[in-house]
């Protein structure tokens, strides 16, 4: 014991390594922060590098106060020679020159959550998929918090926990959100991995759907025996990685009954393991409007089940209403409700929502272009939309994808209009919209047209929203 609480053997060996070791820092941003101040506390010379200026940062003074050196500007990467370990932003990929010719001469490469996870000392939890793995990461959270363990929230989800892991316990449980991005040179797999679905995601920063399966696939490649790996029975390409798993296997499914998971029957959840079958609860009783987040709630059963009862998974599924910028209710005016589904930036994330609403509903869409495929969103809105405001650069391709499903002998028709911003799309929208309409923000797309992020694009919808 070391003042009071066990050594964790791990991380005092990452702090033997790191220490007098030159050490890159790839990007400024929400991770790297916390990073860059905990390699130099652990006594690496740390160098940070980005692409901004320094008049774009409000303060570096308190991190030139503990030694921490900056290469930016233009040329960033002019000054990335000679570094013993490289720790890249979930943004940037690990096969830019610079990084190679780093790593040809003898540099290995890390990042904030390769670092937490490998000198972590509680159960790691670890969630990815194309779409609901906010939600479900977040459900497990509750639920695991619910059942009265200690708990840290993390990763992807927008929370470094790199310069908190001197404060965890092994008995502690960890729920971390991970990304494609962060995944991507992952050699280490959590204790318990979730994979919700995949579709065609991430296709303007991966160099094929091919890279972000495997990337994907690192979130339990690397797990031993005593691990437990969940995957998406209903979806094709989760389902096809059952037998690549190492540690125990459990899946979910809303179409069929699971020999171990949980599934859904005759609209209740029940959860079988070992031939024995526990009822949860009926799908009513989910707080979460829409199907994918019965999705959702079976996932995290089929991840918490050994650990938390039946009594507190209810209990959150009761109560739970929701990530903010996820089909987040924003507020009614004359009649209309207003909908932040901002996360919504995939055709996929998006025919989900629309589809958890019981009316057609008028739709803000459009904006950044990842190179995905719209085709199958014009049956979609044809069926669940009444109108549309587009805008940004796919706004063309959802237009498109819906005339396109128009032409197969389809004769009514919706408004289908368009807006230069935002503000123009919300009152566009709000003047289309009659009482009992729900206008919902669910672009189908990113948000880095005219965002830095989905949660900027959310907050402004909201502001908008809430301005009228």
């Amino acid at each position: 014991m070391e003042g009071g609480r066990a050594l964790n053997e791990a991380l005092e060996s990452y702090k033997k390594q790191i220490n007098k070791k030159k050490a890159a820092v790839l990007g400024f941003g929400i991770s790297n922060r916390p990073l860059s101040k905990t390699l130099a506390k652990w006594g690496a010379d740390v160098t940070v590098f980005d692409k901004k200026n320094e008049e774009d940062f409000p303060s570096l003074t308190e991190y030139k106060n503990n030694g921490i050196k900056f290469s930016l500007g233009q040329g960033y990467l002019d000054n990335l020679h000679g570094y013993d370990i490289i720790f890249r932003s979930p943004g940037m990929r690990f096969d830019i020159p610079e990084i190679q010719r780093e790593l040809a001469n003898g540099a290995k490469l890390s990042s904030e959550i390769e670092v937490f996870m490998e000198v972590c000392p509680g159960t790691i939890y670890g969630v990815t998929g194309s779409d609901g793995k906010t939600t479900t990461t977040t459900l497990i959270y509750e639920m695991l918090k619910e059942e009265g363990y200690n708990c840290y929230l993390g990763g992807n989800i927008g929370t470094p926990l790199v310069d908190k892991v001197e404060d965890i316990k092994s008995c502690d449980r960890v729920v971390l959100e991970l990304s494609s991005f962060q995944l991507l040179t992952m050699k280490n797999s959590p204790h318990i991995a979730v994979i919700t679905n995949l579709s065609p995601n991430h296709l303007d920063i991966h160099k094929s759907m091919e890279e972000y399966i495997d990337a994907k696939k690192n979130i339990y490649k690397y797990q031993i025996n005593s691990g437990r790996t969940i995957l998406n029975y209903d979806n094709p390409i989760t389902r096809s990685f059952i037998p690549e798993i190492n540690g125990k296997l459990a899946l979910f499914s809303i179409l069929q009954e699971c020999e171990t998971g949980a599934y859904l029957y005759q609209n209740r959840i029940f959860y079988r393991e070992n031939k024995v079958e526990k009822g949860i609860m009926p799908i009513g009783q989910i707080k979460l409007p829409g199907m994918h987040n019965v999705e959702n709630m079976l996932a995290a059963i089929s991840a918490v089940i050994p650990e938390v009862s039946i009594k507190s998974i209810v209990s959150v599924a009761k109560n739970f209403s929701g990530v903010e910028h996820r089909n987040e209710f924003v507020r009614s005016i004359n009649g209309v409700s207003f909908y932040n589904d901002s996360i919504g930036s995939s055709p996929t994330r998006t025919t989900a929502t629309i589809k958890a609403f019981n009316n057609k509903v008028i739709l803000i869409a459009g904006g950044y272009d990842k190179n995905l495929c719209y085709d199958n969103l014009g049956e979609i809105i044809y069926n669940h939309v009444k109108a549309m405001v587009l805008l940004g650069d796919t706004a063309e391709k959802i237009e498109q994808s819906y005339k396109k499903y128009l032409g197969r002998s389809h004769n009514s028709t919706i408004p289908v209009i368009k807006a230069k911003d935002m503000e123009d799309a919300v009152k566009k929208a709000y003047n289309l919209a009659e009482s009992g309409d729900c206008v919902v923000l669910s672009p189908a797309s990113a948000s880095f047209d005219l965002y830095s992020n989905f949660m900027e694009r959310g907050n402004h919808f909201k502001e908008i929203v809430s301005g009228l």
